[in-house]
């Protein structure tokens, strides 16, 4: 069995790779082991269809506890890295934000999606709060031997006030200070 830090330099070169990395979003322990048996290299969870599998609507409904147990289950059965969707992180606050990381580093998921958007007030999180949960994720990746591999996802487009050219500019500004 690998090492959470094998997974994860593996999950990382597949990103790296000459093939373009599809990546498939399981929601529960049998779609995951398809796409396992299908020959994908790594998986992700999907944070709706997790939720909605478990009887809740996406967002950031279920509890933290509650949706790292069904991350858990997930990561047991597979060989192959998973990343876990995070919708926000379960949390408004870097500190929230990192308790939550760690749960997934236990659960045995080497990648994290997160989001700026806060589901409880439908906005999106202020940029610099958001480079603060960023910069404190990355920070437990290195110190924790693993490293951790984050997407950082921006709503921006969708979600920022304005027209579409103000929203695209948003997106950019975001993405960019996430990078």
């Amino acid at each position: 069995m690998q090492s959470l830090r094998d997974k994860a330099e593996d999950f990382r070169a597949l990103h790296h790779g000459r093939q373009i990395l599809i990546l498939p979003n399981a929601w529960d322990v049998p779609s995951a082991r398809v796409f396992e048996d299908e020959g994908f290299p790594a998986v992700a969870t999907s944070s709706a269809g997790l939720m909605v599998s478990l009887g809740y609507p996406d967002g950031q409904v279920i509890s933290r506890d509650e949706y790292m147990s069904a991350v858990g289950r997930i990561s047991r059965i597979l060989s192959v890295p998973l990343s876990a969707d995070l919708v926000a992180g379960f949390g408004t606050t870097p500190k929230e934000v990192l308790a939550t990381v760690r749960e997934v580093l236990k659960a045995g998921a080497i990648g994290i999606n997160i989001e700026d958007f806060a589901h409880a007030t439908k906005k999106l999180f202020p940029i610099e709060t958001q480079v603060a949960k960023l910069k404190a994720i990355k920070k437990l990746g290195e110190t924790s031997g693993v490293p951790l591999v984050i997407n950082a996802r921006t709503d921006a487009f969708r979600f920022a006030p304005g027209d579409e050219g103000a929203r695209l500019k948003e997106a950019i500004r975001r993405a960019i200070a996430y990078r």
